[in-house]
């Protein structure tokens, strides 16, 4: 995907997660992350949104702590949302191509990072905005496109990382299949980080299918397991449930 188009993602999941969370209210339980409130989520959302928009803003090299969580609440914290997550979006439209600051994953240039990263940082908060709302807990959908490039993400650099827990004793090989774009992608496990490979080849102990939004929202423990389809050894199904959490610190 295109940093533009990464950019509009994060435009549009930005205004749904603040839409659904002004309809389900401050005190709703987000039934994706147990112990938050809606209040919560969106304190943490405008945290990493200013944060994010610092480092693009002022050319930072260096990571640093973000700033405290507001304490705002109501339609005043909604409001503080907002206009955090409007700042990030037009920070970087302006952003130039040769953007030099920090970054914590492999990409193709700071500006591409920052892009994709609020992206999907947004795009999840949204469906655990989505979580919050009466009724049975549904998701809008995400574009096929937006889901399968968030499941790259994912395996491909998050899980990457010698901070990954997803680990095997023995070699074992997870397949991920995203069904309506025709995306694979094989994740090689073992007691080292994973490595994935946008390949098919050769058997798989587990694969996990189904369309690209599903596929993205289960590898992201938003939805539960079933709403894939999960073949061969589940074991390998339930290891990413228990261990693939990524954290904020």
């Amino acid at each position: 995907m295109s940093i533009d188009r990464h950019i509009d993602a994060l435009d549009a999941a930005g205004k749904a997660l603040v839409a659904a969370a002004a309809a389900a209210g401050p005190d709703a339980e987000v039934r994706t992350c147990p112990g938050w409130r809606v209040r919560d989520l969106l304190r943490h959302t405008t945290t990493v949104h200013r944060w994010a928009t610092a480092l693009v803003a002022e050319r930072l090299t260096e990571g640093g702590p973000a700033a405290a969580e507001t304490d705002l609440d109501g339609d005043a914290l909604l409001s503080y949302v907002r206009e955090g997550h409007e700042r990030l979006v037009d920070t970087l439209r302006a952003a130039p191509a040769d953007l030099e600051c920090w970054t914590f994953l492999p990409a193709p240039s700071p500006l591409a990072f920052w892009a994709r990263r609020q992206a999907h940082e947004t795009t999840v908060h949204r469906a655990d905005a989505e979580s919050a709302l009466v009724g049975e807990p549904g998701f809008g959908p995400v574009d096929p496109a937006v889901a399968a490039d968030g499941i790259d993400e994912l395996l491909r650099a998050f899980h990457a990382r010698d901070r990954s827990r997803v680990r095997t004793a023995e070699p074992r090989t997870l397949r991920v299949r995203a069904t309506d774009t025709g995306d694979v992608w094989t994740v090689r496990l073992s007691p080292e980080a994973p490595r994935t490979e946008t390949t098919a080849d050769g058997p798989a102990d587990c694969e996990l299918s189904g369309p690209a939004d599903r596929l993205y929202l289960t590898l992201w423990n938003r939805l539960p397991q079933d709403a894939v389809t999960v073949a061969g050894d589940a074991s390998l199904a339930r290891l990413w449930r228990d261990e693939s959490a990524i954290t904020w610190s």
